[in-house]
């Protein structure tokens, strides 16, 4: 038992200094904490404990290019039955237009069939123009990479050249159903109703209201004490995270309400 317990000890010991490893290396490397989460993760780790001492990470060479390479074909290969699915049961390509962190204009497309949703491309644009155009040529090469017979709608948002290149694409491909994205529809809307004098002013007394909480450490805590949850509730949207910031801050009330009584 007592060297049971001595093994023991070292095991925790051990299991300490690798976490501790680990977390040194997620921290320097700025790596988001979710990852370890991730199942490819997952299998490293189980990996790495069956190949045992000894092991030596990739070189940057490595994971440049013969790794790469790898994993470029084993999504290829995995593709091959998602393409199948496109097939069978046709699919829908969806285009999303945005800026990163450092302000680069980027364009993805995404294909959407009965399994989920499968990324296909991405296109840095700073150069060039969001013309119709140029979206309808850009959509109209994943169309042909997907195969014409299999795409049933292209789902865009509602923007004036998104609504261009739709009828160009209606004159070249009229087989081809062009759908404006549902969440774009409900953000205008949303921001419409948030322009209406009898929202404006609530909304803006709610964000000068949640701003002091966070912003003074004994508010803050009281907040924590009576609520327990977060007061802003992110949405999709900015327009959906103003409404349901509201609706948290009317529970919250009725909450410390019903707790005064």
């Amino acid at each position: 038992m007592k060297q049971q317990n001595i093994n023991d000890a070292i095991a925790k010991k051990r299991l300490l200094e690798v976490h501790q490893y680990l977390a040194r290396w997620v921290y320097e490397a700025r790596i988001p904490f979710n990852a370890i989460d991730n199942d490819s993760f997952k299998k490293f780790v189980e990996a790495l404990g069956q190949y045992g001492l000894g092991y030596t990470p990739p070189s940057q060479y490595q994971l440049r290019e013969p790794l790469l390479k790898g994993e470029v074909e084993r999504t290829k290969e995995t593709l091959k039955k998602q393409k199948e699915e496109w097939k069978n049961n046709g699919c829908s390509i969806m285009t999303d237009a945005w800026s990163d962190s450092k302000r680069r204009s980027i364009m993805n497309l995404c294909v959407n069939y009965k399994l989920g949703t499968t990324f296909l491309s991405s296109k840095e644009t700073n150069d060039d123009a969001h013309t119709d155009e140029y979206i309808f040529e850009y959509v109209n090469e994943c169309i042909k990479e997907v195969g014409e017979e299999n795409v049933v709608q292209i789902v865009t948002d509602n923007a004036s050249n998104n609504v261009s290149a739709a009828n160009l694409l209606s004159m070249e491909r009229p087989n081809i159903f062009w759908t404006s994205c549902a969440t774009h529809t409900l953000n205008l809307m949303l921001e419409g109703i948030s322009k209406l004098p009898i929202f404006k002013g609530v909304i803006r007394k709610a964000k000068s209201f949640t701003i002091f909480i966070y912003a003074h450490h004994k508010t803050f805590a009281l907040r924590r004490k009576f609520t327990k949850r977060e007061i802003v509730r992110p949405g999709v949207t900015r327009f959906a995270t103003s409404f349901l910031t509201l609706q948290s801050l009317l529970d919250k009330n009725t909450r410390v309400e019903k707790y005064d009584d």
